[in-house]
């Protein structure tokens, strides 16, 4: 790849750099490039050589595009007991000429997140951002022939999609082709050129992980048809992606065998002869070269820093957007995960940003066929954040406007609760003694099966017990209505983790558990003991013995993360 420095000007601070670098890895053992390793059962992120769960949270998307605006959030963030932040990183701030770069927004987060001991992913806003390209570099937005957009059939009067598809295109933020090979190179070069300079300014691994794009693809149409396009369309299909169908046919996910089956799982042709003339096909289509795409850049990074990275998938189908384009056509959504491995083998996962209603069927959906489950954007629903850890060994989960959350509120509360398991939890994890409860409105209850024992959470409001206080469900703190911020999580949820031979600890809210015996032995259980407490540095502290009249209380708190310590006992 050529020199992504083409004014001498830009090369002087690097050296620079590099000088300042040199002399500082001379001086200190070498820190391990953060990782990603099979640990047990589950693949998991390794960061200083230890597994690492991420107390996350996604800025805002112009926090980050200022020093000032920051400074106030950065001790905010720390109060929350966040120990890793999302922020961003913008193509048309970084390079606002070509050739030319100006990294002093990115040393400025990883100088903020470093001295308050947080970890930092960073997002590369570049050619898509939310299937648009708002974010590119005034230089790219004037020129049309070089960086050509998609050309785009929007459906009239398709809704959401519609909408916000015209809307871009007379905004002339409209999504730049994949297919344009001088965006692609443009785009990569920058994005090296980005990640040499964080190998030289963070040999501590400040940033542990790179988001490629955000949310690629289309809206309003399922695939692109500029010239470019319909000559690709028009090709074979390339051999990368058929010979990865053809050697891992009996691992395809569903979506894809389907697909694919429905011609004849031919091993040969176009794109229309390979997949016929559908929306799927077109999705199809788009997710290969979106992905490849996608791919190169995250190659050109990892030339420099290879560290691990992942792409971001706005949702579909998903209620109200059921066909390519009226969610992005072309974006790694769960449905085209293998088609994004044969195009882009660099990304090591895919990730998605979750505000559905159904949070437990999205996190199957990408917990399948070996992709680690990471959450960059969520609701902060923190019943969930429970569900992803303890059921899909998540490596994180992250409330998008981080900010907006309160430093008193469940998130804060969780990561103060779960900072002090770190990272004896993703061992516990590994081990597989980890589950999850997540009680959801019109769903049957399903019991954990952990330690030989199925375990159930109820909200409890027996003898004794008092209503949830009124504001329970309010949101806590100064938080205005135009915040993200939601009312607290009232669901009954817990993260239950078997410590012990008929021992088991619970993180969570609203609830009671039970158990029944599930395993060869004495046919009945009771609870022997319950101790409120707490972590430090690993330890167990413990706190109240829960007995007597506060026996019929809901033994998680209403409305509170609370921890609490089981002790059974089996009987004839």
């Amino acid at each position: 790849m050529s020199s992504t420095f083409s004014k001498p000007a830009a090369l002087v601070p690097l050296v620079i750099l590099a000088i300042r670098a040199s002399a500082a890895t001379c001086l200190a053992q070498p820190v391990p490039l953060p990782q990603i390793r099979q640990n047990g059962a589950t693949r998991q992120l390794f960061v200083d050589n230890q597994p690492y769960i991420m107390l996350a949270g996604e800025l805002h998307n112009s926090s980050a595009s200022s020093v000032e605006y920051m400074k106030p959030i950065w001790d905010k963030l720390g109060a929350m007991h966040l120990n890793t932040v999302i922020g961003t990183v913008s193509w048309e701030l970084i390079e606002p000429e070509e050739g030319r770069f100006d990294f002093s927004l990115v040393d400025a987060q990883i100088t903020s997140a470093r001295a308050r001991d947080m970890r930092l992913v960073l997002i590369w806003f570049a050619t898509w951002k939310n299937a648009g390209s708002s974010y590119v570099p005034r230089w790219v937005k004037a020129d049309r022939k070089r960086f050509p957009p998609m050309v785009l059939n929007i459906r009239p009067n398709a809704g959401m999609s519609s909408f916000l598809a015209t809307y871009m295109e007379q905004q002339g933020t409209g999504p730049l082709s994949p297919f344009a090979a001088e965006t692609r190179n443009a785009d990569a070069r920058a994005f090296r050129a980005l990640m040499r300079h964080i190998r030289l300014v963070d040999p501590q691994h400040t940033v542990i992980m790179m988001q490629v794009q955000n949310e690629a693809g289309s809206l309003g149409d399922s695939r692109d048809r500029s010239p470019l396009a319909e000559a690709a369309w028009a090709q074979p299909v390339p051999a990368a992606l058929l010979s990865y169908l053809t050697k891992n046919t009996a691992t395809l996910l569903p979506e894809t065998r389907e697909l694919w089956a429905r011609n004849g799982s031919r091993t040969s042709g176009t794109w229309s002869q390979v997949f016929g003339d559908s929306e799927w096909a077109n999705e199809a289509f788009m997710a290969y070269y979106t992905g490849r795409f996608i791919g190169d850049v995250a190659k050109a990074g990892k030339a420099e820093l290879d560290i691990p990275m992942f792409a971001n998938a706005w949702l579909g189908p998903q209620p109200g957007q059921d066909l390519p384009g009226q969610y992005p056509s072309g974006g790694p959504v769960a449905r085209v995960i293998d088609i994004y491995r044969a195009a882009a083998p660099s990304i090591d996962l895919i990730a998605p940003d979750i505000y559905v209603e159904d949070f437990k069927g999205v996190c199957a959906q990408y917990a399948r066929s070996g992709n680690p489950l990471f959450i960059p954007e969520a609701r902060d629903q923190v019943g969930n954040l429970f569900w992803a850890l303890g059921r899909h060994a998540a490596w994180g989960w992250s409330p998008f406007g981080i900010e907006d959350l309160p430093p008193e509120g469940q998130v804060a509360q969780a990561y103060k609760a779960l900072a002090h398991l770190l990272p004896q939890l993703a061992e516990w994890q590994a081990a597989g003694k980890v589950a999850a409860i997540l009680n959801v409105e019109g769903e049957q209850p399903q019991p954990a099966s952990l330690g030989g024992y199925k375990i159930t959470l109820a909200k409890s409001r027996g003898l004794g017990a008092p209503a949830p206080p009124a504001a329970a469900n309010e949101l806590p703190g100064n938080v205005t209505s135009a915040s993200r911020a939601m009312p607290n999580d009232l669901r009954p949820f817990a993260l239950v983790i078997h410590t012990a031979p008929d021992e088991f600890l619970l993180i969570g809210a609203n609830g009671d558990p039970s158990f029944t015996v599930d395993s060869p032995g004495l046919p009945h259980v009771a609870i022997a003991s319950k101790d409120e407490g707490r972590y430090e540095k690993g330890k167990w502290v413990p706190g109240r013995r829960i007995n007597g009249d506060e026996h019929f209380q809901p033994a998680l708190p209403s409305a509170k993360i609370g921890l609490l310590k089981v002790h059974l006992v089996r009987f004839e």
